[in-house]
């Protein structure tokens, strides 16, 4: 029953929050329903394409959500319940909803640009540049840590004998059902986005063609799976992810992630259906302790909590896909606050079911329950009495979700890696000339984004995860940052902004410092604790270089744009 009761307790606080302050967020920014959108204004066909509101909801919700969600709250369970459930609550009203919501806004207002156009407006071209230089290093580690999750969930293991079955199989396991799926899912989305863009098929009946399509996918997946090994997935992942990135949206972005969000709206309600049905049959019972304390496991409540449950409270990456893709295909702009606030919400939502699941199956997450992907799943199964089925499907929604956050961000790093070398009037890699022209090209910006992530991809999660949510948490406190100082300029209300920002940026500031220290220690005491080669194989040493030179990188670029904002700060208010 303490299951049922967090989940109400979490929805009524979410709608209430949506309701009231969602709606004065959009009355104190002046979100004008007459207004005409980018997705209007500058359509090209490629990347500006108008969409409905319930398919750019699918993209961005599928976007945003990926396997964050349910990592983050998952393995920050450590803590107990309480801590997880008060931050994804309270974190995704006041903090991603408003981060989100006003990035899409900002975003919309200036012809659909990145972050890093907002700032420019209001900090000057090479505070700009620094962003830019800095959401890159973040989008990284999105694709590697995607890349990672994708993989290890797709991949088939060597057999006792050492060897392994490749290709397609009967009576597959869990992981070869799910790479089989999220294949024909992929194929599944072109022919959507063939049939309502090309051949003028309305929305509602491809809808139907298109679940129908899923449930085909599911009942052929379930009895025929694709194997192939890790490292195979990871070069297989790569190839779709640049081909993905570099396609018109209509073709694989937006039918594709439409589509998923059917998935994720399942998989949600058949956790509910799952904590309804173990709170009334008893069938699992929810073990997670309120409260472990301040310290667990030798890591401190604050800042770390904040930091690994991520994306269901407040994330940066939601910012770069509000201001990166969903600001082009918005339609109007009454849509931005059910898609820019409300998808967050729904987010935290999913976050706490996450804790729900985890809590089903212990006192805690451990490296005993899988990753926690597997720990979701079979959570939710649990409260079902341990159904098969329903884990296999619950791990494939995770994996579609993963993939859509993948070709999302490696579409973001194509954007803004031209954009860092493109000056002012210069709209495309055609108006630039001589060495900036070639990298300002989509597909050279495409491409080292996408080898660079792959091979960090080949990092353990957890190597990879814990540097990647103290950047892109940091990169949620500039956000807010940027668009605090851009409502400024306007003359409109940004105080909301202050409190969110600040202390985003203490905590993400903290969390990385502690890392470099942490970093320092490791490296001096290598060579004594690494004394064969299995333990340097298993830990190697460039990984440890790696987390320490990127941890110092963020934090230099962090504290030169908290400089850069703080006198642009000063002078708006010194004009009033």
């Amino acid at each position: 029953m303490t299951a049922l009761l967090i989940i109400l307790a979490a929805i009524v606080l979410l709608v209430i929050g949506y309701v009231t302050y969602g709606s004065w967020l959009a009355k104190e920014w002046g979100i004008d329903p007459s207004r005409p959108t980018p997705a209007k204004t500058m359509e090209d066909g490629v990347d500006y394409v108008a969409a409905k509101p319930a398919v750019l909801m699918g993209h961005h919700f599928s976007s945003i959500a990926g396997a964050g969600p349910i990592n983050g709250p998952i393995q920050a369970s450590v803590f107990g319940w309480v801590p997880v459930f008060l931050w994804c609550v309270v974190g995704g009203i006041f903090f991603g909803g408003l981060q989100d919501f006003g990035s899409l806004f900002a975003s919309i207002r200036h012809d659909g640009k990145s972050v890093g156009e907002i700032i420019k407006d209001t900090m000057g071209k090479r505070a700009q540049k620094l962003f830019i230089i800095f959401a890159l290093l973040v989008l990284i580690l999105v694709i590697a840590s995607f890349v990672n999750v994708v993989a290890g969930t797709f991949m088939t293991a060597a057999g006792d004998d050492g060897t392994m079955a490749l290709g397609f199989v009967m009576n597959p396991t869990r992981n070869q059902t799910t790479a089989m799926v999220s294949v024909l899912f992929i194929v599944l989305a072109v022919i959507y986005g063939m049939m309502t863009t090309r051949g003028g098929m309305k929305t509602s009946t491809a809808t139907v063609i298109g679940i129908a399509g899923i449930i085909l996918s599911l009942i052929i997946g379930l009895n025929v799976g694709l194997a192939l090994s890790r490292t195979a997935w990871i070069i297989l992942i790569g190839a779709y992810i640049t081909i993905a990135s570099l396609i018109p949206v209509w073709i694989m972005l937006q039918p594709r992630d439409y589509l998923s969000s059917f998935l994720l709206y399942a998989m949600m309600i058949v956790a509910v259906g799952g904590i309804l049905y173990s709170a009334f049959t008893g069938s699992a019972s929810f073990q997670l302790p309120a409260f472990n304390g301040w310290t667990v496991n030798g890591n401190f409540l604050f800042p770390t909590l904040f930091i690994t449950v991520a994306c269901g409270a407040c994330s940066g990456f939601h910012s770069l896909i509000s201001t990166g893709t969903s600001s082009k295909q918005l339609e109007n702009e009454s849509h931005a606050k059910a898609i820019g606030y409300g998808s967050m919400l729904i987010e935290s939502a999913l976050g706490v079911i996450s804790l729900i699941a985890v809590g089903m199956l212990g006192t805690g997450y451990s490296s005993e329950l899988g990753t926690p992907a597997n720990a979701f799943a079979n959570g939710i199964a649990a409260m079902f009495h341990d159904s098969s089925v329903i884990a296999a499907l619950l791990t494939l929604a995770v994996s579609v979700f993963a993939l859509t956050s993948l070709d999302t961000g490696t579409r973001l790093s194509r954007f803004m890696f031209s954009e860092l070398f493109l000056k002012d009037g210069e709209a495309t890699y055609k108006d630039a000339t001589g060495a900036r022209a070639l990298l300002a090209h989509p597909l050279v910006g495409t491409l080292i984004m996408v080898v660079i992530g792959c091979i960090l991809g080949g990092l353990s999660l957890s190597q990879i995860w814990g540097l990647f949510g103290a950047a892109n948490q940091l990169l949620a406190g500039i956000a807010l940052l940027a668009v605090c100082a851009w409502l400024g300029e306007v003359g409109k209300n940004n105080k909301m902004f202050y409190f969110p920002m600040c202390f985003m940026l203490v905590a993400t500031l903290s969390s990385l410092c502690l890392t470099i220290k942490a970093k320092f220690g490791v490296i001096g005491s290598y060579a004594a604790n690494h004394a064969d080669a299995a333990a340097k194989a298993a830990d190697p040493l460039w990984g440890h270089y790696f987390q320490l030179i990127f941890a110092l990188a963020m934090v230099i670029l962090a504290v030169i744009l908290v400089i850069e904002a703080i006198g642009t700060f000063r002078r708006q208010a010194a004009r009033k």
